[in-house]
């Protein structure tokens, strides 16, 4: 997704996960733990999650940042590097003048579980994540604009 403002801009707010409640539909809150203050290699945190939106579904995940580059990359797996479940990642590149192109990405570890629920539940599950990382790229889009405008004004 192009949005408006300069790549450094928008990496700041979705590598500041503290942010994720602003922008995902099923993340609702995240906080740095382990004596983690922001984004860096290796930085951990966990995030609440209300899985589909079904209020009976609710957890907490813990992960870790496994790639963290201003203005680049940020990808963070959910678990730790040696054994996690899902990785997901943002990559920004410089599109004309100012503007970033976003694009964020999912992986499922390839093993027996994540198998078998693929098979189970891939289809729909895959739509729900497309749709929810459409919707959250929407909404870093339209932060990082008006935020990006009003700084511009100033």
């Amino acid at each position: 997704m192009q949005v408006d403002a300069p790549p450094e801009e928008v990496w700041a707010l979705v590598s500041d996960v503290t942010n994720v409640g602003r922008f995902s539909s099923e993340t609702f809150e995240a906080e740095w733990t382990d004596g983690a203050t922001g984004p860096a290699p290796g930085a951990r945190f966990r995030g609440h999650v209300r899985r589909t939106g079904k209020p009976w579904l609710v957890y907490w995940t813990t992960c870790t940042v496994t790639a963290c580059e201003p203005g680049r990359e940020f990808t963070f797996v959910v678990g730790t590097p040696e054994r996690w479940f899902n990785r997901w990642s943002y990559r920004f590149e410089p599109d004309g003048d100012g503007a970033t192109i976003v694009t964020e990405s999912y992986e499922l570890r390839d093993v027996a579980v994540s198998r078998w629920y693929w098979k189970l539940a891939g289809a729909r599950r895959g739509r729900v994540n497309a749709d929810g990382m459409r919707a959250i790229l929407a909404r870093v889009k339209a932060t990082a604009e008006a935020s990006d405008s009003s700084t511009a004004a100033d």
